[in-house]
């Protein structure tokens, strides 16, 4: 292991919480009074946890939730000094052509970490809280989720939240989600009716979830997965003869010959998984 992961001491962290059982490594989201909103500090912890998990063998995926039974993630604390945050004149520069965008190390994926993550949404999911589901690779959520964006309620264009979730969501369902601001709210029936979730469970069902979706994954060979997730993000972000190209260079990379020995003794030995029906 590299900097990253020697460094890492999650005991120290004081905005998220970070556990690792059983090759899942579990986040969540730790201010609930603050409704999980992310500030600078929860920022740096995230992004050291997503860099440390790349590194850290013994973590196969890693499940994503929040404390408390009012939200996952309001987004951004507007209560702290903005200008730590990013670049532009509403975050206290003067040159608008300098800008880091405030929450755009948030996502795994932002962070270049190649292993599956699963979202389990509870509560309200708004805003700013987009940057970490959109870089998800499976999201559920709670009976009671609901997912909106206020910014232009108030007065703020959104743009990097409509644009990393239109990966997620429909063409016409971003754009209302987005010009209705506070106007609507999004519930967890919707979402997974237009595909945004994959699973909607009563609250306290919600870690549990999570859990059967998580060891189903990591009781996989990780390269193969990893691999796996890499080419339909690849396809995802570009076109379909550039991801062909780069298909070769990710399937040679993915094939580990230990796996498939592996996966060659599964086969061969007539045991075969009982898979659940959704």
């Amino acid at each position: 292991m590299t900097g990253a992961a020697e460094a890492f001491d999650p005991s120290s962290f004081e905005t998220i919480s970070v556990e690792i059982d059983n090759n899942i490594g579990w986040v969540t989201l730790n201010r609930p009074d603050a409704m999980n909103a992310f500030n600078q500090q929860m920022q740096d912890e995230v992004k050291a946890t997503w860099k440390a998990f790349r590194e850290i063998d013994e973590v196969h995926v890693a499940v994503l939730g929040a404390a408390g039974d009012r939200a996952f993630c309001v987004g951004i604390d507007r209560g702290q000094d903005m200008s730590a945050m990013g670049g532009g004149k509403l975050y206290g520069t003067s040159n608008n052509f300098m800008y880091d965008d405030p929450g755009d190390d948030l996502g795994a994926k932002a962070c270049d970490m190649w292993k599956p993550v699963i979202a389990a949404v509870n509560g309200v999911c708004c805003g700013g809280a987009f940057y970490l589901i959109a870089e998800a690779d499976i999201i559920i959520a709670s009976e009671d989720a609901t997912f909106f964006d206020p910014h232009v309620t108030y007065g703020m264009a959104a743009v990097y939240e409509p644009m990393k979730m239109l990966q997620r969501m429909p063409l016409g369902e971003i754009l209302r989600l987005t010009l209705l601001g506070n106007h609507e709210r999004m519930s967890a029936e919707t979402a997974h009716r237009i595909g945004l979730v994959s699973d909607v469970v009563p609250a306290d069902e919600l870690r549990d979830a999570a859990r059967v979706l998580a060891e189903a994954i990591a009781s996989q060979p990780p390269v193969a997965v990893q691999a796996s997730l890499r080419a339909i993000w690849a396809a995802n972000d570009l076109n379909r003869n550039e991801a062909l190209s780069m298909a070769p260079a990710i399937l040679t990379t993915g094939m580990d010959p230990e796996a498939l020995a592996q996966g060659q003794e599964a086969f061969t030995s007539g045991k075969r998984i009982t898979p659940r029906i959704r």
